[in-house]
């Protein structure tokens, strides 16, 4: 049995002020700082062999918080390619306490197109509040430019069925850092929602969503909060 963990980052800079982020690489705020803290001490016991994040540095700050806190080892960022690819090795017996972090591109949140960096209420106004739901919140129409979240899916479940579904199979347990659509298309995947399902479920920020693997299949466990584990995807 392995176990896989997914993690929302916590709340960035630009949620806060309440832009559509996309792929802009905006950081945590101390409030989303505060949120993978909080992760990383409820995950602080929990053994993880590999991780994978995306590559915006929301994602990549929110893990290496939680990990900051965990007991099983330290993170080290896997370079592909250039110098870094052999200056990144480990060498020595010391490698061996490294857990591999594995970026991807296809782990990044949806891509918003021209709304990214716009204001929420701003779009509403331009465009009409019935046409802005209907970009965030149906599950084939893009916003201009952009991906809608049957986009989304199309990198984000091939690459959770190539790379990190092997690595449950092999008995690993995995750690995830990614983000509100990103994840949501994967839990679909997952949990075998349906269109109607997905749009009305909504990942919290710096929660982390627990499955177990056994016999080929993933069951959820369930977010672990303070009090326990809460078994309810909270589909509204």
């Amino acid at each position: 049995m392995s176990r896989l963990v997914l993690v929302r980052h916590g709340e960035s800079l630009w949620n806060k002020m309440n832009l559509f982020t996309g792929w802009v690489d905006v950081p945590l705020s101390n409030r989303g700082i505060e949120e993978a803290l909080n992760a990383g001490d409820l995950l602080k016991d929990y053994k993880f062999d590999v991780i994978f994040t995306s590559e915006l540095v929301r994602a990549i700050q929110t893990v290496m918080l939680v990990m900051s806190k965990n007991n099983s080892g330290v993170p080290k960022i896997v370079h592909n390619d250039g110098r870094m690819k052999e200056w990144g090795i480990v060498y020595g017996e010391h490698g061996k306490k490294y857990i591999p972090v594995y970026k991807s591109w296809h782990l990044n949140e949806r891509y918003y197109g021209r709304l990214q960096g716009w204001n929420k209420d701003y779009a509403r106004k331009v465009y009409g509040k019935e046409q802005v739901l209907l970009w965030r919140r149906s599950y084939d129409i893009a916003p201009p430019g952009g991906e809608s979240l049957k986009d989304t899916a199309a990198r984000t479940v091939p690459y959770f069925k190539g790379k990190i579904m092997p690595e449950l199979e092999k008995g690993k347990n995995v750690l995830v850092s990614a983000h509100g659509n990103s994840l949501r298309s994967i839990v679909m995947h997952i949990e075998g929602l349906t269109k109607e399902q997905v749009l009305k479920l909504n990942i919290p920020t710096g929660v982390p969503l627990i499955y177990e693997y056994k016999k080929g299949m993933l069951n959820r466990i369930g977010y672990l909060r303070k009090g326990g584990f809460d078994n309810d995807l909270h589909i509204e």
